[in-house]
C-alpha cells in the first residue's frame, strides 16, 4: 500500500495546525522570556508593552488557577518562571494581542532586571559541582574489576558526542478554542496528545475530561514534540480560561531554536579490556548527560543509555553508569533513538580505540564479539532470536565487503590528495517503552451502515506513514477495500490515555489494538455472513469487499453483510485494548526484561575524504537490515533512508554551539548545517535481511522509526579510516561531530 500522506503533502492540500481556519475572534500569543541564562529576577516592567493598542493581556505566574509545573518524569520545571531563571529562553510572561506583530512590537518593549548567578554550560562542570537532575543508574554484569586483571589488554579514553536539533519543518504550535461549559479543545502539534491534556488540566486546575486534544499531523517530530510541544498548548489554555476566546500560537523558527532542549551532549570516559584473540572481556564507561535546567525526558534517555551501551555485542563483564548533569541550557529532550545512539557511540570509539593501540582492523573486534543466541544483556534480558551475526554475514557477502576493502587500499596507495575510509556498524536497538506502563494503546473501529470504516487510535502521524500501516491492517483484517476505510485525527475524546509516539513502538502498540478491534468485529460479521449463506462459520473469510466459503467468493457483498448485522443490531464499533506482554523490569535490581524485541542490522560506509579542504562525501553506504516481515517495504526502507541521513548529520555536520554565557550561537540555519542532497550518500543500497519475523511485532513487521539511525555512526569512523590512511601520525579522537574543520586539523595533526 502507498503512503496515503502522499498525495496532499505534494499538492500542499495536507492539513497541519497552521493551517486551521480560525475564528474571526481569534486572539494571538507570543512568549517573552529570559535574556540570560541564570538568574535573580529582581524587576519586570510589563506597562509599556501593556499600553500598545491591541495587547489584550500579558499573562504570567500569578495568573495559573492550578500548579506552575509542567515537569512529566520529574516536578522541578514551571509553566513561567518566578523568581529565579535558569536557562537562556525560559518563559517568563505569555503576551495575548489581536495579531502576533502587535504580540512582537510589546515583547521589544518588556524591560527586566536580573542578578546574574554563574552559569553552568557542560556535564563535566555540572559534575565538578555535583549539579545533578536525579540520582545516578547504574548497570552491572559480571565483575569488571576481576575482569579487567584477567585481560592481555586494557585500553582507555574518553568520547563527547553533542546536541542534535530536531529541526522539524514544523514548529511548535497549537490553537485552543474555549467550548461550551467551560471546556477547552486545543489542536496541538505533539507526539503526546494525553501528556499535553494531563499538564493543561493541572496547570489550569480542572478535571482532565474537560480539556479535548486534537492532533491532525505533525511536520516532523523526532522526539522534540513529545514533551516540549506541551508549554506551548498550557500557555494558550491559561489564556483561553481567562479570556474566554480563541488563542493561537505558533513559534517562529528563531524562538523555536532558542527555547527548546536539543538531543543530549554527553561526555563519556570507558576503559576496555580484551584478550589475545580480541575478545572483550570487560567494559566499564562513565556517561555525562547534559540534561539541561529541568529533568524534561533526562531520567528516560538516560536509561536507555545504559541499555544500548553494548551496542549489539556480549561483554560479559559490565560496569556502566549514567549522571544526568543539571546545567543552565534549555532542558534536553527526547531525539530519534533517545539516548542509544549516544550509548553506541562510546562503545564504537572504546573498539576503535583499542584497534588502533592494538594495529588490527576495528572491524576484527566488532565481529569477533557479536551477539549470539542465548546472551546475556547487562539489564538481565536474555537474547533471544539474534539476527546479529547474520545480517553482519550477509552484509559482508552481498556487497563484498573484502573486495570494497582492497579498492580502497588501492584508491589510497595511487592518491595522495584524495583518501577513502570505510566503516562496518553494526546495531541492536531494542523496542518497547522502557517504562513498561506506557507499553499499552487503544483503537476505536465504527463500521458505518454503508459498510465504510472510521479508524482512531492514539498514534500520531508525523511523517513515519503510521497512517497508512493503519489503514493497512483495517483494511486487511476487515477484507475490504483500503478506499472504504478512513483514519481520523488523534483525539483525547475518542481515544484517550495514550502513550506518547515514540520509541519506535507506535506501529506495533496501536498496530495491535487495531487488530484486536477489528478482528472482534470480523468475528460478529463472520456470525452473521454464516446464517446468511447457511453454511459454518468456520469456513467463512472476507476478502476484496466479498464473502468466502472455503475459499470460494461468494455471491455475498460486504454491504450486504453489514446491512444486515444491521438490521440484527449487531454491534458495529469495537474498542481493541493491547498492552505488551512478557516485558518487565526492576528498577531497584536494574535487571529484567523491558524489550519485546530486538532490531538488528549492519551497515557498510564508504567516504572519500579532500586531504586539502577537509571536506568529505560519500561514496555509498550499503546496508542488510532486519525488517521482520515488514508489512510495508516501501514505507519501511524510506525511514531507513531517512534516519541514516539524521544520523550522518549528527555525526558529522550538526554541531550545536553554546557559549559560556549559555546563548545558543548555532541559532540560525547559517549557522546550524542538516543534510541536504548534496550531503547525503550517493549510493544507498538495503537488503533486507530474509527472516521470519518476530511474533511480538505488529503481523511480525518489526518496528523500523529509530533503529536506522544508529547506521550513521559509521560515518564517523569511515572518515577517520581516510583521515588515519592520509595522516599516519594521527591519534584518533572520538569527539563527534566530525565537522570538515575538525576534520581539516586532524589531517595535520602532528604532521
Amino acid at each position: 500500500m502507498r503512503n496515503i500522506d502522499s498525495y496532499g503533502h505534494v499538492r500542499g492540500e495536507s492539513l497541519f495546525v497552521d493551517d486551521i481556519i480560525v475564528r474571526q475572534d481569534t486572539l494571538y500569543g507570543l512568549t517573552f522570556d529570559s535574556p540570560i541564562a541564570h538568574g535573580k529576577i529582581k524587576n519586570i516592567n510589563y506597562d509599556k508593552a501593556a499600553q500598545v493598542d491591541g495587547v489584550i493581556k500579558i499573562f504570567t505566574h500569578k495568573d495559573i488557577n492550578g500548579e506552575n509545573q509542567i515537569g512529566g518524569i520529574l516536578p522541578d520545571e514551571p509553566l513561567w518562571a518566578e523568581d529565579e531563571v535558569h536557562f537562556m529562553g525560559q518563559p517568563i510572561a505569555f503576551i495575548v494581542a489581536i495579531s502576533e506583530s502587535i504580540a512582537k512590537k510589546a515583547r521589544a518593549l518588556i524591560t527586566i532586571e536580573i542578578d546574574e548567578l554563574p552559569v553552568i554550560t557542560t556535564a563535566k562542570e555540572a559534575k565538578e559541582k555535583g549539579s545533578y537532575i536525579n540520582a545516578p543508574r547504574s548497570f552491572m554484569l559480571g565483575d569488571t574489576e576481576k575482569a579487567f586483571t584477567n585481560c592481555d589488554y586494557v585500553f582507555e579514553g574518553e568520547s563527547f558526542s553533542n546536541g542534535q536539533e530536531h529541526l522539524y519543518l514544523e514548529t511548535q504550535g497549537c490553537y485552543a478554542v474555549p467550548m461550551e461549559n467551560g471546556n477547552i479543545k486545543i489542536t496541538s502539534s505533539t507526539q503526546g496528545p494525553t501528556a499535553v491534556q494531563k499538564i493543561v488540566a493541572r496547570v489550569l486546575g480542572v478535571a482532565m475530561h474537560t480539556i479535548e486534544i486534537d492532533v491532525i499531523r505533525l511536520g516532523g517530530g523526532f522526539g522534540g514534540k513529545e514533551d516540549q510541544a506541551t508549554p506551548w498548548a498550557v500557555m494558550a489554555a491559561v489564556a483561553v480560561q481567562h479570556l474566554k476566546k480563541p488563542v493561537k500560537y505558533i513559534l517562529n523558527r528563531h524562538d523555536d531554536l532558542r527555547m527548546t532542549g536539543k538531543r543530549h551532549p554527553y561526555e563519556s570516559t570507558f576503559k576496555i579490556g580484551l584478550t589475545k584473540d580480541l575478545k572483550i572481556k570487560a567494559f566499564d564507561v562513565e556517561f555525562l548527560q547534559n540534561s539541561g535546567a529541568a529533568a524534561d525526558l533526562s531520567p528516560a534517555v538516560a536509561e536507555r543509555t545504559l541499555f544500548h551501551a553494548t551496542n549489539s555485542y556480549f561483554i560479559p563483564n559490565v560496569s556502566s553508569i549514567i549522571r544526568s548533569c543539571k546545567t543552565n541550557l534549555p532542558p534536553n529532550t527526547a531525539f530519534r533513538g533517545f539516548g542509544g545512539p549516544q550509548g553506541m557511540f562510546v562503545i564504537e570509539s572504546a573498539i576503535a580505540h583499542a584497534a588502533y593501540k592494538l594495529g588490527v582492523d576495528k572491524s576484527e573486534i566488532q565481529e569477533a564479539n557479536l551477539l549470539t543466541e542465548g546472551d546475556e544483556f547487562s539489564y538481565g534480558q536474555i537474547a533471544t532470536q539474534v539476527e546479529a551475526k547474520a545480517c553482519w554475514r550477509m552484509t559482508k557477502e552481498a556487497f563484498q565487503f573484502d573486495k570494497l576493502q582492497k579498492e580502497v587500499a588501492l584508491f589510497n596507495k595511487e592518491n595522495t590528495v584524495l583518501k577513502k575510509g570505510l566503516s562496518l556498524m553494526p546495531i541492536a536497538f531494542g523496542i518497547s517503552f522502557t517504562n513498561t506502563q506506557m507499553n499499552h494503546a487503544r483503537a476505536l473501529i465504527h463500521i458505518y451502515q454503508d459498510g465504510s470504516v472510521g479508524v482512531s487510535t492514539g498514534a500520531v502521524e508525523m511523517g513515519q506513514s503510521v497512517n497508512t500501516k493503519m489503514l493497512q491492517i483495517t483494511a486487511n483484517t476487515l477484507g475490504i477495500h483500503p478506499s472504504k476505510v478512513k483514519l481520523e485525527t488523534t483525539n483525547t475524546t475518542r481515544v484517550a490515555n495514550t502513550s506518547p509516539s515514540a520509541a519506535s513502538s507506535t506501529a506495533d502498540l496501536n498496530g495491535n489494538a487495531v487488530l484486536k478491534a477489528c478482528s472482534a468485529l470480523i468475528k460478529r460479521l463472520t456470525k452473521v455472513a454464516a446464517t446468511m449463506l447457511s453454511v459454518e462459520e468456520e469456513i467463512i473469510s472476507f476478502k476484496d469487499d466479498k464473502v468466502f466459503v472455503n475459499n470460494n467468493k461468494s455471491d455475498l457483498f460486504w454491504e450486504k453483510v453489514v446491512e444486515q448485522a444491521m438490521s440484527q443490531r449487531v454491534a458495529l464499533s469495537e474498542n481493541g485494548h493491547y498492552a505488551t506482554p512478557v516485558i518487565h523490569f526492576d528498577k531497584t535490581k536494574e535487571k529484567g526484561h523491558p524489550f519485546a524485541y530486538h532490531v538488528y542490522g549492519t551497515a557498510i560506509t564508504m567516504v572519500t575524504v579532500d586531504c586539502l579542504r577537509g571536506t568529505y562525501k560519500f561514496d555509498a553506504v550499503k546496508i542488510v537490515h532486519d525488517f521482520g516481515k515488514s508489512m510495508n517495504l516501501g514505507i519501511d526502507i524510506g525511514q531507513v533512508e531517512g534516519a541514516l541521513a539524521q544520523g550522518i548529520g549528527w555525526m558529522t555536520m550538526e554541531e550545536i554551539a553554546f557559549n559560556e554565557k549559555g546563548k545558543l550561537l548555532s541559532n540560525t540555519l547559517s549557522s546550524y548545517k542538516v543534510p541536504d542532497i548534496f550531503s547525503v550518500p550517493k549510493e544507498i543500497d538495503i537488503i533486507p535481511l530474509e527472516t521470519l519475523g518476530n511474533h511480538m511485532a505488529v503481523l511480525k513487521s518489526k518496528a523500523v522509526g529509530e533503529p536506522p539511525l544508529m547506521y550513521g555512526i559509521g560515518a564517523y569512523f569511515a572518515i577517520q579510516d581516510a583521515v588515519k590512511a592520509f595522516n599516519k601520525n594521527y591519534q584518533p579522537k572520538f569527539h563527534a561531530p566530525f565537522t570538515p574543520e575538525k576534520v581539516l586539523m586532524s589531517l595535520y595533526a602532528d604532521k
